[in-house]
């Protein structure tokens, strides 16, 4: 498996620390992609435009420091952009109240105040700052549909009782999901991912795949 773009961009191996541990960048893109999928559960985005909008945000801090500007701010235009491009548009207001309440469990929604406008008016100016940095390059490939693809046909490969009596298809969408935590999606093909996440989903049930002994290649081997 090869990867398609810069080796330490979205969490290569320059990304771990001292003893092995994520480094702090790394921490940081971990918790902010986590508010990206689920404020964007919240504001009822499909798997897609939430892909869509961690891609964007990896992207765009392979390109600028970290310390530049407010990742959450980012992340908060990431979503907003990630609407436009997929075809799934969201108010500037829901993401506020959205983020506000993540941030604040307990607050009401925000007044229509000076405050309200402010932040609105940064989510804009930050998403026109996210594509003049990207240069206007915010679609993706995502691996959504090969997975859809392999796991349909792997379903009908296998018998009826190995796949039910283990959770392959659950577990194998939760692992691609968890990838967007770092940028897996912007390091290896799309087609790839979603063989490695199957790969792994069969390994962690210990499912075999019919006829592998048999054949000249692992059915998990791309080249």
């Amino acid at each position: 498996m090869e990867a398609v773009g810069p080796g330490t961009c979205g969490g290569g191996g320059a990304a771990l620390g001292a003893e092995g541990r994520p480094a702090p960048e790394a921490r940081v893109h971990f918790r902010v992609t986590r508010f990206i999928m689920e404020a964007g559960v919240k504001l009822g985005m499909r798997s897609i435009p939430i892909a869509t909008a961690c891609a964007i945000y990896h992207k765009f801090f392979c390109e600028i420091d970290l310390d530049a500007y407010d990742p959450y701010l980012v992340a908060m235009s990431s979503l907003y952009l990630a609407g436009k491009v997929e075809e799934q548009h969201l108010r500037t207001r829901d993401i506020i109240n959205v983020s506000n309440r993540y941030f604040h469990p307990d607050s009401e929604p925000l007044e229509l105040d000076s405050r309200f406008w402010e932040l609105r008016d940064s989510i804009v100016q930050c998403e026109l700052l996210v594509l003049r940095v990207l240069r206007f390059q915010v679609s993706f490939q995502h691996p959504h549909k090969y997975l859809l693809h392999y796991l349909v046909s792997l379903k009908n490969w296998l018998n009826r009782y190995s796949w039910q009596r283990s959770p392959v298809s659950i577990t194998a969408w939760a692992l691609l999901r968890d990838s967007y935590h770092g940028g897996l999606c912007l390091r290896f093909q799309a087609q790839h991912i979603a063989v490695a996440v199957l790969h792994l989903a069969l390994q962690a049930y210990g499912v075999e795949v019919p006829a592998e002994a048999e054949a000249e290649k692992p059915w998990w081997q791309v080249r």
